[in-house]
């Protein structure tokens, strides 16, 4: 007995099914209960194929005027009450898988906001849907919805089985060893489907990424005319999701069949050896009929069950992706006991810094730098050599391969993450904004704020003459992405939202290189507001915006080439910053743009 339990425990089933029992744990009432109506709706399966006993004896063979004129009453009532405790039990496991499911899905998305961005950098977008979202529901709908029928069914054939031994022992040995022999295909279905379900899991979320890039690219793709080559690529995706679901009916859907063939045997058999029993005498005319009709009733839901258990090993490798996901660890954590970083009181410093973002191929290569409190930071230099990295490395969207980066002389990966980032405020080229209103993304820089810290925000972002002209002000929506924003009004929200927030350390990546010149300098404006007794670090790809930085580092090809204040570094002969300058200079003058 020992043994067998530990065989058990060795099994998938047990892995997946106590995996998910703290799931189940809180609905658990309702959860039994669910299961325990399924008792008596499998069990009165029994009813119709007894009581055809007595019926077929009395009526069929003996034609007395005694028949039992209560039974087909009693059938029908029987019945109904089958019926109400099957709408009971569907109603009762729907709620409670939908709670599961959402309690799952809860877990999957906060564990999805533990991952640093490297994590992200390395999946599509329909990945990321289908192992947080879809996962949950294919793993939670057919295990309860199963589990269901598997109650209903086991206690169905153990009523039936029953009526089979009262009408001929001999007969219900034939019929079990028949049913036996049905299961016997199933032993390595989970083998044949695996490989093909993982594939069409790669596939349902190429589809998802499919319709969010046409979603996010479509001004692209109208505006090179890529509706053709999206559509064919689109076409491929369908193709090869057509050929795999062939792939899994080939490898499951003979199961079906190949029962409902054994099973017909074994009413065959059945039928030839009763009509033997019936001229010896050894069984009657309504045993016999009572007999058939539980054998049939015995045998239907079998002859489905292929199906049915190939839904029950869907739901499994549904349940192994998501754990598999939820036993990840992020790269990028706590460490046991972190400091709480406060507001920066000296300087940060970057010591002999390297980082990869594929192994083997360095990005920085021993970046040592130091910024004073209060001090502004210009990072220049050639495009992809590395300057957007070394500011990405501070609020840690990634961590260096190594060296070390020191706040107040304390190495960052001491603070906690919370508090490192509660102290760093970002402005991107690119801000993401939040479906919502303007006040709603405002506010994400700090929740709390008063309302009379908001319309100081506002002017001091320049959006209180634009918001001013708004029907609804700071509560107009802005649509997905802030899509019914323009680019600098985007970018105004932005440094507004930092600008909230108060963080002694601001980081502005390239912040006004999208947009026009009218509103790039309504911007700077802006973003001068925000630097404003704050320790900053600005990319910016034109060099005239940051010639008052208090120094400018040059950045190529990951190495730092050149450091010092516009001044010092126009002085340097044959100077790559010099060099950037007056090509910039050139270019702008020619065009007829002052710099």
């Amino acid at each position: 007995m020992n043994t067998l339990l530990e065989k058990l425990k060795n099994t998938q089933a047990y892995i997946n099914y106590s995996r998910i029992l703290p799931y189940v744990k809180p609905y658990w009432f309702r959860a039994m209960l669910a299961m325990l109506i399924c008792i008596p709706i499998g069990s009165l399966d029994a009813v119709i194929a007894l009581s055809l006993k007595p019926y077929m004896d009395l009526v069929m063979v003996e034609k007395t005027i005694e028949s039992p004129w209560y039974i087909p009453f009693g059938i029908v009532a029987f019945t109904s009450i089958q019926g109400f405790l099957n709408y009971s039990a569907t109603y009762l496991n729907t709620w409670v898988g939908g709670k599961i499911t959402n309690d799952l899905k809860m877990t999957l998305y906060k564990k999805m906001l533990t991952f640093e961005t490297g994590y992200f950098d390395k999946k599509k977008s329909g990945d990321i849907v289908y192992r947080f979202n879809n996962d949950a529901d294919v793993a939670c709908s057919g295990l309860l919805e199963n589990l269901k029928t598997f109650v209903s069914r086991i206690f169905s054939s153990i009523s039936l089985v029953c009526v089979l031994f009262y009408n001929s022992w001999q007969l219900a040995l034939i019929a079990t060893v028949v049913l036996g022999c049905a299961f016997a295909p199933l032993a390595n279905i989970r083998k044949r489907i695996k490989t093909v379900m993982d594939k069409s899991v790669t596939a349902g979320s190429a589809v998802i990424t499919a319709y969010n890039e046409s979603f996010a690219g479509n001004k692209t793709i109208i505006s090179y005319n890529l509706a053709p080559k999206q559509e064919n690529k689109f076409k491929d995706i369908l193709s090869n999701i057509f050929t795999l679901k062939i792939k899994m009916i080939q490898r499951t859907s003979w199961l079906s069949p190949m029962m409902h063939v054994i099973v017909s045997i074994g009413i065959g058999i059945a039928i030839g050896y009763g009509s033997h029993l019936i001229l010896t005498h050894k069984i009657t005319s309504g045993n016999f009929v009572s007999f058939i009709t539980a054998l049939i009733m015995l045998y239907q839901p079998v002859k489905n069950l292929g199906n049915n258990f190939n839904s029950v090993q869907f739901s499994f490798m549904a349940i192994e992706r998501i754990f598999k996901v939820l036993d990840a660890k992020p790269k990028i954590t706590d460490k046991p006991n972190p400091i709480e970083l406060k507001p920066v009181e000296s300087s940060i410093t970057f010591e002999d810094i390297c980082f990869e973002y594929i192994k083997n191929k360095p990005v920085l290569n021993h970046i040592s730098l130091s910024v004073q409190k209060g001090e502004t930071i210009a990072l220049v230099g050639n495009s992809g050599g590395g300057k957007s990295t070394i500011v990405s490395l501070i609020p840690r969207f990634y961590d260096i391969k190594s060296g070390s980066i020191k706040i107040d002389g304390i190495d960052i990966r001491d603070y906690s993450l919370k508090s490192l980032r509660q102290n760093i405020a970002v402005v991107f080229q690119d801000n993401f904004l939040f479906s919502g209103t303007i006040r709603e993304n405002i506010l994400l820089g700090k929740e709390n704020a008063t309302e009379e810290e908001i319309q100081n925000t506002l002017k001091m972002a320049y959006l209180d003459e634009f918001v001013s002209t708004l029907k609804d002000g700071l509560d107009t929506q802005i649509g997905e992405r802030g899509i019914l924003l323009s680019g600098g009004q985007k970018q105004r929200v932005a440094i507004a939202r930092a600008f909230i927030k108060d963080a002694p350390i601001v980081i502005l990546d390239e912040a006004t290189s999208a947009l026009d010149n009218k509103s790039e300098a309504i911007v700077q404006k802006a973003i001068d507001n925000l630097m404003k007794d704050k320790t900053v670090f600005v990319i910016a790809h034109r060099l005239s915006t940051i010639q008052n930085a208090s120094r400018i580092a040059v950045i190529n090809e990951g190495h730092l080439v050149e450091l010092g204040t516009h001044d010092e570094l126009m002085q340097i002969e044959n100077g790559q910053y010099k060099a950037l300058y007056e090509m910039q200079f050139k270019n702008k003058s020619e065009a007829g743009v002052n710099v």
